[in-house]
């Protein structure tokens, strides 16, 4: 048959053509056989059991790697559902993909599924994989692939497969299960080295309503047990940490039958929902943005101009005034470009920044609604600045530094860059697309960034640099984004006047920082674990007299705190001084304030963190310029 080559790195090897990369491997590298799953050639991956026809140059992919842990639970679930079938014969099966942080599978079963399953699922499931069954990957006639998976009663296959259009379609065998796949996959089951099954949801076919519910297995897998055990340590942290259960502990928002995705918020929340409106708008107003306000309802002929209406109706709401169509906003810009519109705009205005704490509203369906990581209304801290072409890596830059800022405020210190390119469902010409793109690719470089390329992932009308931050317990979260509009100015046929006297187009850029407000709170309750800064906690301090004698005392001491803006309550119970310091901790508040005859004697107040032993005597004269240190440090 012959030898081709196969280069990796600087290193060599030869293979008869015909053969696969997984006996090249067990040849040359036996001791790497688990910990390379898969190869890479120009972005292509080839999986270990292709049979190779030509020389390669590769680069493996190893199981610990992003991808590589993506390969392993994507198999991973292909054997969970191998095992719910042999369990559970009557099981009917529709997807199973891998996710961020695992996978999942959605079954069709008469058996109404616990957790109390998943002993011997598991056990069924690591049978399997120590039997280390081969992933055999075969290819039939489209017709012929209907016929099967009618013959074996699995419609859900049967109506994914009559959508596809090619006339041929990959199937995947592993032992007794057959699965419609395009992989890839690992060679054989014994590549699975830790895997773990989580939990069980509900989840309509197809996200839609209108569908059968399915029952839903999540699992997980890694390439060892340490990672496993470390991945399972970090969802136990993450439980205690739910912004649902801590919101409700500290009052601070709530959701209702009535609004189901909408979200109430309660007087504490409200005090740390405007905490971090204050601090925004005072920091942008600080950098020359102006704020406007744009209704919430406009009519529909907007979002076809704007694009919005090919690419996002799904998720909007509509309503009729006066026998006309309108809609309920899911996004700002439209509105903004409005106001742009509506004057005649000078080259000397640019850059001009606009932004809009704009509220918005999307449709999402009840099956993703997820406490205040995904509701229906929320606030977004939008702006747009409009500006020349030559302008454009100078704003960047500058978001790029308040982005910054403004995470490190909040006590984000971990944030990564990703560049996204244009999207298949883009809009305008591929000249604005090469030199959006190249002006945040450069000023990326410029500055000297480390970012992950992301081709294909922009926006719709534009190439985008997403942010994102990385909480208390390594969760990665993406918040902001930069957007390169050079199409909605267009659309909207907005100008400004030139030091030549004629029209020319300005660039928009679109961008948040925080993204979602209610989505930032979220983020901040679980990084945070209800445990705020000073600066940002809804109760501040909170005054502890020992006894009925030091409460008029206390009474001043918060008259004297509430008149420099510090957030303060005093314990007026009756409880001993333990007693009320253990609830002051379990209300989270920040600082205590203790009141006894010496502090009443010296016109003084102990202060102590709420979840630390260390006092401070700080006289009542000092008081506001010791508060105010700590607010002003942001810790």
């Amino acid at each position: 048959m012959g030898e081709i080559n196969i280069k990796i790195g600087e290193k060599s090897y030869q293979l008869e053509k015909g053969d696969c990369l997984l006996n090249l491997i067990k040849k040359n590298l036996p001791n790497a056989k688990f910990s390379i799953v898969a190869a890479k050639e120009n972005g292509n991956t080839i999986e270990l059991i292709t049979p190779i026809e030509s020389d390669l140059n590769i680069q493996w992919i190893s199981s610990s790697s992003e991808e590589g842990i993506r390969i392993l639970r994507h198999s991973t679930s292909h054997i969970m559902a191998t095992a719910v079938k042999k369990i559970f014969g009557e099981t009917k099966v529709a997807i199973g993909p891998s996710t961020d942080d695992g996978f999942y599978y959605d079954f069709d079963s008469n058996t109404r599924f616990n957790e109390e399953d998943f002993m011997k699922i598991e056990a069924e499931m690591q049978k399997i994989i120590d039997a280390d069954i081969p992933f055999v990957k075969t290819f039939i006639n489209r017709k012929e692939a209907i016929e099967k998976f009618k013959k074996d009663g699995e419609l859900y296959k049967v109506e994914l497969i009559e959508e596809i259009t090619d006339d041929k379609v990959s199937l995947y065998d592993n032992g007794d299960f057959t699965d419609l796949c395009r992989g890839p996959h690992i060679p054989s089951t014994g590549y699975i080295k830790a895997f773990k099954l989580l939990k069980i949801a509900g989840a309509y076919w197809r996200g839609d309503e209108k569908n059968k519910m399915l029952q839903r297995i999540y699992g997980t897998a890694f390439a060892d047990n340490k990672s496993l055990k470390a991945y399972l340590t970090m969802i136990e942290e993450a439980k205690e940490r739910d912004h649902r259960k801590i919101g409700k502990e500290m009052n601070l928002f709530g959701f209702y039958q009535e609004g189901p995705g909408f979200p109430f918020w309660k007087p504490n929340g409200m005090i740390l929902y405007n905490t971090i409106l204050d601090y925004w708008r005072k920091l942008h107003t600080d950098e020359g943005y102006q704020e406007v306000k744009t209704p919430i309802i406009l009519n529909e002929e907007l979002w076809h101009r704007s694009g919005h209406w090919d690419h996002y109706k799904e998720n909007m709401y509509f309503t009729e005034i006066d026998k006309e169509a309108y809609a309920v906003k899911p996004m700002n810009c439209p509105g903004g470009l409005l106001i742009y519109r509506d004057g005649v705009h000078s080259y000397r205005e640019l850059p001009l920044k606009i932004a809009e704490l704009g509220l918005v509203h999307r449709h999402e369906k009840s099956g993703v609604l997820h406490g205040l990581f995904r509701v229906r209304q929320f606030t977004q801290d939008d702006a747009h600045i409009y500006c020349t072409e030559e302008q454009v890596k100078t704003e960047v830059k500058k978001v790029i530094n308040l982005v910054q800022k403004i995470y490190n405020d909040f006590g984000f210190k971990d944030v990564h860059l990703e560049l996204s390119t244009r999207p298949a469902n883009s809009v305008g010409s591929d000249e604005i697309w090469e030199v959006a793109e190249k002006a945040l690719a450069e000023t990326l470089q410029e500055l000297d960034l480390v970012y992950k390329l992301n081709p294909g992932d922009g926006a719709f009308y534009g190439p985008k640099i997403d942010f994102h931050i990385k909480d208390a317990i390594g969760r990665s979260w993406q918040c902001g984004t930069i957007q390169c509009d050079f199409s909605m100015p267009e659309r909207f046929d907005i100008s400004y006047i030139g030091a030549d006297g004629q029209k020319h187009r300005p660039v928009m850029l679109h961008r948040a920082i925080l993204g979602s407000i209610e989505r930032f709170i979220g983020i901040l309750i679980e990084n945070f674990k209800g445990k705020f800064p000073f600066w940002l906690a809804p109760e501040q301090i909170r005054l502890l007299p020992i006894s009925k004698n030091h409460v008029e005392y206390a009474k001043e001491i918060k008259n004297l705190l509430q008149n420099f803006n510090f957030r303060v309550k005093i314990d007026e119970t009756e409880d001993k001084l333990g007693g009320k310091i253990k609830q002051a901790r379990l209300d989270r508040v920040c600082y205590l304030g203790i009141i006894g005859d010496n502090e009443l004697s010296k016109k003084t107040l102990t202060v102590r963190k709420a979840d630390k032993e260390e006092n401070k005597e700080v006289a009542l004269d000092e008081l506001s310029e010791f508060f105010n240190e700590i607010k002003n440090s942001k810790i």
